[in-house]
């Protein structure tokens, strides 16, 4: 019997009006300002070469109460705290999305951008793991925080970091944050060794934390309970870790473990609709495929081949094609929730994009209830996903900020609704924001570039209204899977094995000269083992 908690990923379905046979959508574009938006999410100090300038430096004493330095990092959406779970879980997709397509960002001249969103969320990640077995995950709280409406650079409301150890454990947080670091690894590998290093010996420390004291990370920071709870428990994240650490190291113990652990923690059990910040089992299943597809199963191939029928399930309930198949709205969307839906139909696509191209490298297909599917169906399907999020839907509604002519203007997000510290810089109080600034029935002053939002019901209906938080608040876990699929429908249709060793592009455009001196690289590399 399929097991699932949660339920996720639509009918395949051409969307009859729209212009997908004439290429309507510069997906190009779109990824740069996918990936400028992280620049608006970031906490700290911004560097020199900040392209969002309506944003200033904010959380300078972030972890100084703890001892700890925690400046640094992302906010998670439109508040100002920063909560590790989903912050790890957002570096992981942005560097899977580089490790797989980071090709395709370099052709577009996005890769160097890609890898210092990456950056980012890790320098802070080295900050937040003090001793192997210590992790900050959370900095603020969401009542406090969620009480006030300010920008970042005026907060006024407690910045009280918690943590993780070994007494108070979270396999769940300590898990995602190896399997961040794991896949950031492999993508500063050629670039900075050293740097790769120091995150992989990180990432082999968190997750020997993760899977020695286990238990769920809300259990022990309670403040995220209501924000972001750990319903499907830390399994997932171990396995999830495990398989990155593998993709990163080679070391036969992390394939080992997927195999020997894949039963008891349900990576060969659970048949999943959904992937996920919470949901990690279809990500997981994805990658032991890819492993399967690449002859690395060895002796545990049996194992390996009951974690791919699990993600074939997942793949043919989004397509419609399987025994149990996700809810889709009228126009074709993935809808999952009505609150921040837009996570899962961006993270659905990511799976189906690269599983598409884990088949067609390998020569197969997928195998549904209703019969054979050929992978460019996979990939037909997450492009129609996108172009529904760029603007091909019923209400003719970009739900990417700034793409397009129609996008939403009343953004929930603290920063872009409040005029920049840099053109006005009196202070805005904690609930002074809600009444001047909040309240307002205008456009916001900063745009958003980027950002998507939480979209539409379950009928295609959308109100761009700032307290509408469900529908107009972004996230950075709503873009993070994005980049890939942006990249991979910007690149277009020829030259993909995905199955071959990976090969990143060095990350800075280099400057054409008749002749590369001795030793340059000019476009390539770190591996996959």
């Amino acid at each position: 019997m399929e097991k699932s908690t949660l339920a996720l990923c639509p009918l395949f379905l051409v969307l009859l009006w729209s212009p997908l046979a004439l290429g309507g959508h510069d997906y190009g574009q779109a990824l740069s300002k996918s990936i400028l938006f992280f620049e608006a999410q970031r906490s700290g100090y911004l560097p020199s070469t900040q392209r969002v300038t309506w944003r200033a430096n904010s959380g300078l004493s972030d972890g100084k109460a703890s001892g700890v330095d925690l400046v640094g990092g992302y906010y998670d959406a439109g508040d100002n705290v920063k909560f590790g779970l989903p912050m790890a879980f957002t570096v992981t997709m942005m560097s899977w999305s580089i490790l797989e397509y980071g090709k395709q960002m370099a052709a577009g001249g996005e890769l160097s951008h890609a890898i210092d969103a990456v950056k980012w969320g890790t320098d802070y990640f080295i900050k937040a793991h003090p001793e192997p077995n210590v992790l900050y995950g959370e900095v603020g709280d969401g009542n406090t925080d969620h009480y006030c409406w300010q920008r970042p650079e005026d907060m006024t409301t407690d910045r009280k970091a918690y943590r993780i150890d070994q007494s108070n454990p979270g396999s769940d947080l300590a898990g995602e944050t190896a399997a961040a670091m794991a896949a950031a690894s492999i993508v500063f590998r050629h670039s900075n060794a050293a740097y790769s290093g120091e995150l992989l010996r990180h990432a082999e420390q968190l997750f020997e934390f993760a899977d020695k004291y286990r238990g769920k990370y809300d259990g022990s920071i309670t403040v995220a309970q209501k924000y972001y709870r750990s319903i499907s428990g830390y399994n997932d994240e171990l396995l999830w870790a495990a398989a990155w650490l593998y993709q990163a190291t080679n070391n036969q113990y992390y394939l080992g473990y997927l195999a020997n652990n894949g039963d008891s923690l349900g990576g060969t059990g659970w048949g999943m609709t959904e992937f996920g910040w919470d949901v990690k089992y279809a990500g997981v299943q994805t990658l032991v495929a890819k492993f399967l597809m690449q002859g690395k199963a060895g002796h545990y191939a049996s194992v390996f081949e009951k974690y791919q029928q699990k993600a074939d399930y997942f793949m043919c309930s989004c397509l419609g094609k399987g025994s149990r198949n996700v809810q889709k709205t009228p126009g074709g969307l993935i809808f999952r929730q009505s609150w921040n839906n837009m996570q899962f139909v961006t993270s659905a696509s990511f799976l189906m994009t690269v599983y598409s191209d884990y088949l067609s490298s390998s020569g197969k297909s997928l195998q549904c209830s209703s019969g054979s599917v050929q992978p460019s169906e996979l990939l037909s399907f997450a492009k129609s996903q996108v172009d529904y999020i760029l603007g091909d839907n019923p209400r003719a509604t970009s739900y990417m900020v700034g793409y397009g002519n129609n996008y939403p203007r009343q953004v929930h997000h603290r920063a872009a609704s409040i005029v920049s510290i840099k053109e006005d810089s009196s202070f805005v109080t904690c609930r002074g924001g809600y009444a001047t600034w909040f309240s307002r029935k205008a456009s916001d002053p900063n745009l958003l570039a980027g950002a998507i939002v939480g979209g539409p019901d379950a009928y295609d209906n959308f109100a761009d209204q700032r307290d509408n938080y469900e529908q107009t608040e972004p996230a950075t876990y709503n873009n993070a899977p994005l980049l890939g699929t942006l990249a991979r429908l910007s690149g277009g249709h020829s030259g993909y094995n995905q199955l071959l060793p990976v090969v990143v592009p060095a990350p800075k455009a280099a400057v054409a000269k008749p002749s590369p001196a001795p030793g340059t690289i000019s476009s390539a590399l770190p591996f996959f083992p």
